[in-house]
């Protein structure tokens, strides 16, 4: 994971919720199975709960709280990020609009916007292929 570009600490966090079987653990769990700091806990739960990998909820009848992975864990994460190609994209269309198309790098960055344009055409049509593909692999399973 932190080859791919994660921090370090929400790597050994979100390996640690996957590799378990209830996909939970507490913020004390956490810190003892991996021998870090609270904090430590704290801030990489802090990130992965940004990019919609963990959901934190309260257990009951308690004021602790568990961490969980999201159902549909990679449909979610990748689904959100659609958003950030839209800002991306508009981004790039105004640089591309300021350089001036007709420049070798404002070309460049125009490209870069179709680029964007385009993977925001084709994530709905590969998320419904997904769910087809769960479909019948689910069906198989049974």
């Amino acid at each position: 994971m932190t080859d791919a570009g994660m921090q370090r600490m929400a790597s050994r966090v979100f390996a640690a919720l996957l590799a378990s079987d209830s996909g939970s653990m507490t913020s004390t769990e956490l810190s003892e199975q991996l021998r870090i700091s609270p904090a430590a806990v704290s801030g990489a739960v802090r990130y992965l709960s940004h990019v919609h990998m963990v959901r934190r909820e309260r257990e009951p009848g308690t004021r602790r709280d568990r961490y969980l992975l999201h159902d549909e864990l990679w449909y979610e994460a990748f689904g959100r990020r659609d958003a950030v190609l839209v800002r991306w994209e508009a981004v790039l269309l105004e640089g591309a609009e300021l350089l001036g198309q007709d420049s070798p790098a404002g070309r460049r960055i125009a490209e870069s916007a179709d680029f964007f344009a385009f993977v925001q055409q084709q994530i709905p049509l590969m998320m419904q292929r997904w769910r087809e593909h769960r479909a019948e692999l689910d069906q198989d399973r049974r």
